[in-house]
């Protein structure tokens, strides 16, 4: 990372140039611009004595010149189509931004973020974003079906994703979880552990991450001889309120399930007090597994078991794909593995 230097030269002196730094460094101009810009084909010596010049000369970029030398704003959209309140409400999304700030950083680019959950904002975001005034994008939590997608695609403005985009994978890149296989394991360890009678409360169906939970939800199920019974299986949208709604839903429509996997640690949490109400022990009664391990889990009553998806490698994952794609490289797809976690709501099989 460049290292802080003063904002402005000191009065009455000039200001430092690119120039300045290449002879300072024992460099070419070309190679102070491409270690500026983040570039690669640069070794790690000259790297070293590049920064080590924009410390002695008081070097800063002019992000006005920039721009105007590139055709680049050195901005990057982090876009939620979530509603707001979620943003603060699910850690996930606080937990992403936090590392794509420091990926971002890491590359001298600036952070923009964005909301657009109604129509309205919708519209407003594509404009703005078709305006060139960012460089690329980084989508979460896609809906597919989402207009918002469509006109960006039209666009042509660069966007990388966190979850696959349905529909859209061929030409928007995406970084997601294994939420398939992570959600099979979740579901195989209630199974080792003796339960058959297992619900789940699913994501949006809309999206990459609810689908996928669900197939592994169901693939540990058909593997193992298990029937998948429709009134098993309760639907969310990730908040709170709908793991609590979709919880007393089960109950009454399975009230002898004895585990339940829900596709969020959100969601998850809010299972806690709708079974304590209704008089069942966890895990005594009934085990409950979640999904994200995002901080929450380990801070719950009892702390719960989950499958953890490592969001600081995806928010790096995400910068690097779309540093690639601006640059004008093929759309591609990442997929990063999962890890089961086991703690309390559902300990390991004795």
């Amino acid at each position: 990372m460049i290292p802080s230097v003063p904002t402005s030269p000191p009065t009455g002196r000039k200001r430092p140039t690119i120039r300045d730094v290449a002879r300072e460094a024992g460099v070419s101009y070309a190679t102070v611009s491409r270690v500026l810009n983040g570039r690669e084909w640069v070794s790690p010596e000259a790297v070293r004595a590049v920064r080590e010049a924009i410390a002695r000369t008081g070097y800063t970029a002019n992000p006005h010149a920039r721009s105007l030398a590139t055709g680049r704003s050195g901005s990057i959209a982090f876009l939620l189509t979530e509603p707001q309140h979620l943003l603060f409400a699910d850690p996930n999304f606080s937990v992403l931004l936090r590392g794509v700030a420091q990926a971002l950083s890491d590359r001298e680019l600036t952070l923009l973020l964005m909301i657009a959950s109604t129509p309205e904002e919708r519209n407003r975001t594509v404009a703005y974003l078709s305006g060139g005034h960012v460089d690329g994008v980084l989508l979460v939590s896609p809906h597919s079906g989402d207009p918002l997608l469509s006109n960006l695609v039209r666009a042509e403005v660069p966007v990388v994703a966190c979850g696959r985009v349905l529909g859209y994978e061929q030409v928007i890149s995406s970084v997601a979880a294994d939420d398939r296989s992570g959600a099979r394991s979740a579901v195989e360890h209630l199974v080792a552990a003796g339960c058959r009678r297992i619900a789940t409360i699913t994501g949006p169906q809309d999206t990459s991450g609810g689908v996928d939970r669900l197939q592994g939800y169901t693939d540990a199920l058909t593997a193992h001889g298990i029937p998948v019974e429709p009134a098993r299986i309760g639907h969310g949208d990730w908040s709170r309120e709908s793991g609590a709604t979709a919880m007393r839903t089960l109950l009454r429509q399975a009230p002898d399930l004895d585990a339940v996997f829900a596709a969020s640690d959100v969601m998850a949490a809010a299972t806690l007090p709708v079974l304590r109400e209704a008089g069942r022990d966890v895990p005594g009664d009934v085990r409950v597994v979640g999904f994200d391990d995002s901080g929450l889990a380990a801070t719950l009553d009892p702390p719960l078991t989950t499958v953890r998806q490592p969001l600081g490698r995806i928010s790096e994952e995400m910068v690097r794909l779309l540093t690639d794609v601006i640059a004008g490289r093929t759309p591609l797809s990442i997929t990063v593995p999962t890890s089961l976690v086991v703690r309390a709501s559902s300990p390991a099989p004795a």
